[in-house]
């Protein structure tokens, strides 16, 4: 029996989307080991959005069965209306399937995605915006450069070459490519030897410049072309990411970066996350090198992979 009327009947507007969703995904298992700094490293992520979009967003995480003290943290912010959507899923269900979430969820005309070690830049979304505008078809930009294989470039390079707007060579500036693959663990000498041997590819229309290619890591891509290819097949937790590389490409669609570095790889440790410059290499102690040669690395290796599966996989 109901007595009386809803007061929600006498509501006629409701808040709108934005026309900017940033979707963070996150995984942090535990704040110990690897992941010891990366609580702050979230946090420093999602200051970045706040404090370098200069246009009105709506911010939605997905945390991906996260340890009980980051998921406190996620729902303070939600309480302080410094999240307005947030997921907390009780098991982990991969980066596809949070992309499928995600993506089906966000409302906004353009979705921005971001894994939650990345610190953006002031003029990120600006500088995407020009490439919508000066590109047709642009279907995913990401905002710094990155170089991609070959099978997921094919769409952007047949634009380039029908418009005569393609050019190949080396143009991503080794700045760039040194701080991204210092972020990955690399060390100057592999980062120069893969520098020097790739190849990149630049176009140039409407008075931008772009790079084929895009990345994982963070990327902004129209809604109506993620409605054409989800779902996406989803399987091991952090594998697969080329299935959106290829559907994409597949439709025919652009796949950019920025010339420009607007987006930061923080990896899992806090550094001078504002800065563009890596850290400066340390030499290893003897106890380091002890640690990696192969046979002990192994075996320390081994263990802890068994200890992660034991305590976090299938966990709900």
């Amino acid at each position: 029996m109901r007595v009386g009327q809803n007061p929600a009947k006498s509501i006629y507007e409701v808040a709108q989307p934005k026309d900017l969703s940033i979707i963070v995904g996150n995984f942090i298992p535990m704040l110990a080991g690897y992941h010891t700094q990366s609580l702050e490293v979230l946090k420093a992520c999602l200051e970045s959005i706040r404090a370098n979009t200069d246009v009105p967003f709506d911010l939605m995480v997905f945390d991906n069965h996260s340890c009980p003290e980051v998921r406190s943290y996620l729902v303070e912010e939600l309480a302080a209306d410094r999240i307005q959507y947030l997921v907390l899923s009780d098991t982990n269900i991969g980066k596809i399937g949070a992309w499928n979430y995600m993506f089906g969820a966000a409302q906004g005309k353009y979705i921005t995605f971001a894994d939650a070690d990345i610190w953006f830049r002031p003029g990120w979304y600006q500088d995407a915006m020009e490439i919508y505008t000066a590109f047709p078809n642009v279907g995913m930009v990401t905002g710094r450069p990155v170089r991609n294989p070959a099978e997921v470039l094919t769409a952007s390079q047949e634009w380039g070459r029908q418009h005569n707007v393609l050019q190949e060579g080396i143009f991503m500036k080794w700045e760039h490519f040194l701080e991204h693959a210092i972020s990955l663990g690399w060390d100057e000498a592999r980062a120069s030897e893969d520098y020097h041997a790739g190849k990149d590819y630049l176009l140039e229309y409407g008075g931008k410049q772009a790079l084929i290619g895009a990345g994982h890591f963070q990327f902004i891509v129209p809604r109506p072309v993620l409605q054409k290819i989800l779902p996406l097949p989803s399987g091991a937790p952090m594998r697969g990411e080329r299935i959106l590389d290829r559907a994409i490409n597949d439709l025919g669609y652009l796949r950019l970066t920025s010339t420009e570095a607007f987006v930061r790889h923080m990896g899992n440790q806090m550094d001078d996350r504002a800065k563009s410059k890596p850290a400066p290499r340390r030499k290893k102690s003897l106890l380091r090198r002890l640690l990696w040669l192969p046979g002990i690395r192994h075996i320390l290796f081994w263990i802890y992979h068994r200890l992660f599966r034991l305590y976090f996989e299938h966990v709900s």
